[in-house]
């Protein structure tokens, strides 16, 4: 007798088939994050993600969330050969080889994902209901600082807009995280069991997003002091023109004039490596802009390349930003540096092989690990991040419960007209959430922004044109559970379930 065609039995009878289905749902994650927001998307597209490790032996599992993640990465960073080719003119076949590496790593993520969670729900939907929010949290975690760490795309990005957002003042990104997939897990407890087991976990998968959206609500942090009017000066110009000889001038002169604009804005900031020099090769441009910080009252922050020799004989070269304030010259220097784009972590014999082939190869150096707060003349405290570094949560915390604003400063010019500075700001917004601060947010080409401690986008600028953006923020005092704790609360109830699970699994 012919048996029936079962959707349910792809895995079983059509491998192949089933594992480019994976590939597609990974695919389709991406647009559950920015710039296209559907959010609601992203669980029920993870429903086979936790199917297949509910039913599937943990091999063949860790083989579909491997091809689920290749999607997830492949159109969701899809813009690192924009940056690598367009704009840094790296050969093409150098190009796709750290793009693909990168993706393939990131798969590689998923698979032992996928393989964790079979082998250790080991088919029973309750003990998934436990395994799955904790194995996932690990990876996203884990995949956030081995190997120099790339957070991008955790899955908690994806909800800044929805009830799961609440936990994020609480547990942070990867609470987010977490009670998603729980919501998710549960959805497929409710649909394997009968009875009261049932209406136990129906209420598991509503109870994270309505606590959520309670939280929500809270205002975990406090005004303190006067409100601060800002301007976020934004010149428009892109990345293969921003270096030009004949570029140099015009950028100088149309970043002071902006300024000069604004004098009723207390705080001004323009964006990563604003002026295209090394911060020595411009001095009298730097006095000048003092000048006109010590006569407005105006704090100027802006980034540059600086160079110095304080630490060693040879000089170092540091993406900074330095802030006037009219009184005294203050310097925040980046402590996360980029893989491949400000260092190379390659022996020196590729070093060498890649100055004859007239390849980048020079390394900046990184900022101390925990940096005096930039400061205006008013007192209230800046903790700034640049660039990649806000993708790095929990690095910022040493800064708070100090500072009163965050500062990003930011040069997505590199992705072009891709999905990547939607994406960023996205990130940017989680970090206001996380501690119940105002941002002001500068980019060269977009996207800036204000973001409200709610995460909320309360100005945003178009992206390729000048713009002068100025708001009023408040300076807020205080700290949320998140920011007095960070990730250990989190990560440490992950890895005492991941670990009792697996003793369980070893026993048996």
């Amino acid at each position: 007798m012919e048996r029936k065609f079962s959707i349910l039995q792809l895995p079983v009878d059509w491998p192949r088939i089933s594992q480019l289905i994976f590939f597609v749902l990974g695919c389709l994650t991406t647009i559950g994050f920015a710039p296209f927001g559907w959010s609601l998307l992203v669980p029920l597209l993870l429903l086979p993600f936790f199917y297949i490790c509910l039913v599937a032996s943990p091999r063949d599992a860790a083989k579909h969330t491997f091809w689920f993640g290749l999607g997830l990465f492949l159109t969701g960073t899809y813009w690192i050969y924009i940056s690598l080719v367009v704009f840094g003119q790296a050969p093409t076949w150098i190009a796709l080889l750290l793009m693909v590496g990168l993706v393939l790593l990131m798969s590689l993520y998923f698979w032992f994902l996928g393989w964790l969670v079979s082998r250790l729900a080991n088919g029973e939907p309750w003990q998934l209901l436990a395994v799955a929010p904790a194995a996932w949290v690990l990876v996203e975690w884990a995949r956030g600082w081995l190997l120099t760490g790339f957070p991008w795309m955790a899955i908690g990005y994806s909800q800044v807009d929805s009830a799961f957002a609440g936990w994020a003042p609480v547990l942070g990104i990867y609470g987010v995280s977490a009670f998603m997939v729980l919501s998710v897990a549960a959805i497929l407890v409710a649909l394997r069991t009968r009875g009261p087991q049932q209406w136990i976990a129906i209420a598991i998968v509503l109870l994270p997003g309505l606590c959520g959206a309670v939280l929500k609500t809270i205002d975990w942090t406090e005004a303190v002091g006067k409100p601060v009017t800002a301007t976020v000066i934004q010149a428009g110009i892109s990345q293969d023109r921003k270096w030009l000889a004949e570029q140099f001038q015009p950028t100088l002169d149309f970043y002071r004039a902006a300024t000069r604009g604004v004098p009723d804005s207390a705080i001004v900031v323009w964006p990563e490596v604003a002026i295209p020099s090394m911060s020595d090769r411009v001095g009298s441009y730097i006095d000048a802009l003092e000048s006109d910080s010590r006569r407005s009252g105006q704090t100027i922050l802006f980034g540059i390349l600086e160079r110095s020799t304080e630490r060693t004989i040879e000089p170092q070269v540091y993406n900074s930003i330095i802030a006037l304030n009219g009184e005294e010259r203050q310097v925040y220097r980046k402590r996360h540096l980029v893989p491949f784009g400000e260092y190379f972590p390659v022996p020196a014999q590729v070093r060498e092989w890649m100055r004859m082939m007239s390849l980048p190869h020079n390394d900046l150096s990184a900022g101390a690990d925990t940096q005096p707060l930039i400061r205006t003349r008013d007192g209230v405290g800046l903790a700034v991040a640049i660039c990649y570094e806000d993708a790095y949560g929990a690095e910022q915390l040493y800064a708070l419960p100090d500072a009163g604003l965050l500062i990003n400063v930011s040069n997505d010019a590199w992705f072009g007209d891709s999905i990547a500075p939607h994406q960023h700001l996205q990130i940017a917004r989680m970090r206001s959430l996380e501690v119940g601060r105002y941002a002001i947010r500068a980019t060269n080409t977009g996207i800036s922004a204000f973001i409200g401690p709610k995460g909320k986008i309360l100005k945003s600028g178009a992206q390729f044109v000048p713009e002068t953006m100025t708001m009023t923020v408040q300076p807020l005092k205080g700290n949320t559970p998140y920011a007095n704790v960070g990730n250990r609360p989190v990560i440490l109830l992950s890895l005492l379930i991941i670990a009792t699970f697996w003793l369980r699994v070893r026993a048996s």
